[in-house]
């Protein structure tokens, strides 16, 4: 039997560092969160906070409150934060070169046998195990969906270099911290999630673009339709139930029509240049009236009433 981790570390406290402490100690194991600003800490604080209270309201949080915050502790000093841990999981923002600096001090500062995995949703992790050749073995991919205390599933991606053992652990951890590993055999660009995300993106962008149908009706057919149905059913699934005969037809035809650009839509640009980047500025492809940290609510609620009405939480 695989040994789950005593202890885990993780690196960076961003947007995800919170979220995979609060979800890591929620399981009942310790973990430490490290960043090189005290400030990003005393951030994820408050953040871990709010986590632990919509969990809590939301009644998705089986352990007390205090005894989950109790697991987390913070610390600036990576050296000594990451000493003991069994697994590392390394956060930080998506630039090869500053993963290579944490991955650099991780394979001096963390034990022997740590594994040394990177929630990276798109820099290849055989690129991330280049950087420190000597222990690449032990360097893995850990993709966890935002926000990591709500989606269930987990990406662990095997790099080149990385063996069957840390890929045995990994996906170990995964499944100990109450979440479902998905393992990514081959280290293609975007693993499986992106991939996915992406050519449904790239198809409601051409629509849009060629007329077919207004943005806000596209959204509406893939969340309120497409989505929907996928909540309960897979695309293979999905195909069995109509029959492989009909979608097999169906797709000789469509096919060559789909959108096959190489290039991101002139609809990104256009948001961009008009100072539209998303919801801190108010507006990105939708408009938003409230702030962004309520827009966030909005969005995590809707994915909670959604798994309890799966039962999957």
């Amino acid at each position: 039997m695989t040994e789950t981790p005593h202890a885990v570390s993780v690196v960076g406290a961003g947007t995800m560092g919170h979220g995979l402490a609060v979800q890591v100690a929620r399981a009942g194991t310790p973990v430490t969160l490290i960043d090189h600003r005290e400030s990003n800490l005393a951030d994820a604080r408050e953040r871990i906070d709010d986590a632990l209270a919509f969990l809590a309201e939301e009644s998705l949080l089986d352990a007390d409150v205090e005894a989950v915050r109790g697991r987390i502790d913070e610390t600036t000093d990576v050296e000594a934060g990451v000493g003991d841990a069994d697994l590392v999981l390394e956060t930080v923002s998506e630039d090869v070169d500053v993963k290579a600096e944490v991955f650099d001090t991780l394979a001096d500062a963390a034990s022997d046998d740590a594994v040394l995995a990177s929630n990276t949703s798109g820099i290849p992790i055989t690129d991330v195990g280049e950087t420190v050749p000597a222990v690449a073995d032990r360097v893995v991919g850990c993709h966890w969906w935002n926000p990591p205390y709500l989606m269930p599933l987990v990406e662990v991606v095997r790099g080149e270099a990385t063996s069957d053992e840390t890929v045995e652990r990994t996906r170990a951890f995964v499944d100990s911290v109450d979440r479902d590993p998905i393992v990514v055999e081959r280290d293609v660009p975007g693993f499986v999630w992106n991939r996915i995300q992406f050519a449904v993106l790239r198809e409601c962008m051409h629509i849009v673009e060629e007329g077919v149908a207004s943005l806000s009706d596209v959204e509406r057919a893939v969340r309120d339709g497409y989505a929907l149905r996928t909540a309960t059913v897979g695309p293979f699934e999905t195909v069995d139930l109509s029959g492989v005969d009909l979608f097999r037809d169906i797709a000789a035809e469509l096919y060559p029509h789909l959108a096959d650009d190489d290039e991101p839509s002139p609809l990104f640009d256009e948001r961009i240049e008009a100072g539209r980047n998303g919801v801190e500025d108010g507006a990105g492809f939708r408009d938003y009236d409230d702030p962004p940290a309520a827009v966030v609510r909005r969005r995590n609620e809707r994915i909670a009433a959604i798994r309890r009405a799966l039962g999957d939480d």
